[in-house]
């Protein structure tokens, strides 16, 4: 029997290995060519990309059990009990727009951008399960997508924060690949696209606070507090950021995802007020405080950054952490009520249109 057993767990280990090396989903790696410029970054220590502040990342084994028991098990209130309902968008309106600026959430962290008659996608994450394989996560809480990638007319740019799972999704970049004229991530994660099959030609990586002009439009790579890594080893070896992208009439920032620290303000004061800004809210919890915000911190964020308007971001599609799947946006419309902060809260594929931006805000998850 015990021979028997030992022989389970080895194969088990077997594929496990096997799947780890050989999966594409777990992405690229740097060159050392590469790793030669990351040298030259001063967010770049000791070959890995480091925070600003002390942020704690390795939790104990106790916490790593009650974190897996959690993500795993059936927690109260983590995930709706109903299919969330989305707005549909078609094709040929988004070809067609030539609006204000508007954006368009996908749930999570994804949004369709169009502005200056661009369309730009930023964190394109439309897979069902954000896990390198469908038993290792839960399902989205929406059964469909405002729109099928598949449907998805040329974009013109794609903005990637870092990437973790729920960010960078290996499915959805095999259907985008095609369609998509230029990527623009932080240091490192460019090894992923061309693992991938995107030619380097079109991948533009950016240190924090470095920028780029694409077709009239300003993206800005900024600090954010986080980390990176798709496996067991790879920690750290690309960079994490928030973005900025501004035109000749709106300010936009995106937090991607960030604990809360000084690097907010510091954004704020260099390039802000925003018009609208999307920042993390979701996905907490005690036992990682450094590298999720607590709603009552997004709120915070909100101001440091100097936004008119915020949106909570990070919740309403995958359950990541143990609590409510409302609470974040309950939470952080309490606390920005009384910051006076305006907050919106669109349901999942409705327009945001930043010239009519309170026609965005209902509660629609009650």
């Amino acid at each position: 029997m015990s021979i028997v057993i030992g022989s389970g767990f080895l194969l088990v280990v077997v594929i496990g290995v096997l799947f780890l090396y050989l999966s594409p989903e777990f992405g690229g790696a740097p060159t050392m060519e590469q790793k030669r410029i990351y040298i030259k970054s001063p967010n770049y220590k000791d070959g890995k990309f480091i925070n600003k502040e002390h942020v704690k990342l390795d939790m104990s084994m106790r916490d790593m059990g009650k974190s897996l028991a959690g993500y795993f098990g059936a927690s109260t209130h983590t995930k709706p009990g109903r299919n969330i309902p989305v707005e549909k968008l078609d094709s040929i309106d988004i070809v067609n727009y030539k609006d204000s600026t508007r954006l368009i959430w996908f749930g999570h962290s994804a949004f369709l951008l169009q502005m200056n008659n661009k369309t730009i996608l930023i964190d394109p994450m439309f897979g069902k399960v954000p896990a390198p394989h469908p038993m290792l996560g839960s399902n989205r809480f929406s059964r469909e997508l405002p729109i099928a990638v598949e449907k998805l007319p040329v974009i013109d740019a794609v903005i990637i924060s870092h990437d973790h799972y729920d960010h960078l999704d290996y499915g959805s970049i095999q259907k985008l690949k095609e369609k998509v004229n230029m990527f623009y991530t932080p240091l490192g994660v460019g090894a992923h696209l061309q693992k991938w099959g995107v030619e380097k030609e079109r991948i533009v990586e950016l240190d924090w606070w470095q920028e780029v002009t694409h077709e009239g439009l300003v993206f800005r790579c900024t600090p954010a507090q986080h980390f990176s890594g798709r496996g067991f080893t790879d920690r750290a070896n690309t960079l994490w950021s928030s973005w900025i992208v501004q035109s000749e009439t709106d300010n936009i920032f995106f937090s991607g995802d960030s604990g809360y620290g000084p690097h907010f303000k510091e954004i704020g004061n260099k390039y802000g007020p925003f018009d609208f800004a999307m920042i993390e809210c979701g996905q907490y919890n005690e036992m990682w405080p450094d590298i999720h915000m607590f709603p009552e911190e997004t709120a915070q964020a909100g101001l440091d950054v100097r936004a008119k308007q915020i949106m909570p971001i990070h919740w309403g599609a995958f359950k990541l952490a143990m609590h409510p799947w409302t609470e974040p946006v309950e939470r952080v419309t309490n606390r920005a009520k009384e910051l006076n902060l305006n907050v919106l809260t669109p349901r999942i594929g409705e327009p945001i249109n930043l010239d009519r931006l309170e026609e965005s805000t209902s509660e629609w998850w009650k």
